[in-house]
């Protein structure tokens, strides 16, 4: 099965103007996405950015990316325009959506969201171990998941916040996979109510009836929304030296 990972970047982010160039250890952080998912020796590696200084970066290193239009409203509408512009891009069984601002994911880890591709799920994403800390803060969303077999299970609802939650409560990974044609068919679903009342776009795929699956793999590391974040990135480079 031919796989491409795709990473979505856009400098204008609402909470950390400019977090594709800021830099960790003297690295810009979009560099270290890429050096991850060229690591996972699976497919093609393509950067779908906004801005001429990311693409200028990622060409300059070797690598691919392709240039997208600014305004478009989400990561995986920019994942999508970037793969329709690769003349070759039906060709491709599964395709990746890695967030950009996720610098020290292990290459394994990344490999792990196809899996529920491999069963019966059109769209796969991850889940995480919920820290204690993590349970009331609303800026971690949560996922309760009905297993099935082979540590796959079915996404039964996406939220930030509850007041009760059971074992089956996880931290939701913001990394999705797709079949070649269930992410054409996403992009043209219209943007659902739970979406735009949670601010949760795989709601618009939940409330389309398209079925979600998750894989679970213990503790993949945080991504980067602040800089109290990526203070606690540096940190963790630098204890294990990378």
């Amino acid at each position: 099965m031919k796989t491409i990972i795709m990473i979505p970047s856009r400098m204008a982010s609402s909470r950390f103007p400019g977090k594709p160039m800021v830099k960790i250890n003297g690295k810009p952080m979009i560099q270290r996405v890429w050096e991850q998912a060229i690591n996972c020796n699976i497919g093609d590696v393509v950067v779908a950015c906004s801005e001429n200084e990311v693409f200028d970066l990622i060409t300059n290193l070797g690598g691919k990316a392709i240039l997208t239009n600014p305004n478009l409203p989400s990561g995986t509408d920019r994942i999508y325009s970037a793969l329709t512009q690769m003349p070759k891009h039906k060709e491709f069984d599964f395709v990746i959506n890695l967030q950009g601002d996720m610098p020290i994911i292990k290459p394994q880890q990344i490999k792990k969201v196809i899996n529920p591709l491999k069963h019966k799920y059109s769209i796969g994403t991850l889940a995480t171990n919920l820290k204690r800390d993590e349970v009331s803060n609303k800026n971690v969303t949560k996922v309760s998941v009905k297993w099935d077999k082979n540590n796959i299970g079915q996404a039964k609802e996406f939220f930030r916040y509850k007041n009760i939650i059971d074992e089956n409560t996880f931290h939701h990974v913001g990394i999705y996979s797709y079949t070649i044609n269930s992410i054409k068919d996403f992009v043209k679903l219209p943007t659902s109510k739970n979406e735009k009342l949670l601010n949760l776009e795989q709601y618009r795929a939940m409330d389309a009836g398209i079925g979600i699956g998750v894989t679970l793999e213990n503790n993949i590391p945080p991504s980067i929304d602040t800089k109290e974040d990526l203070n606690l990135i540096e940190t963790i480079i630098r204890e294990n030296n990378e």
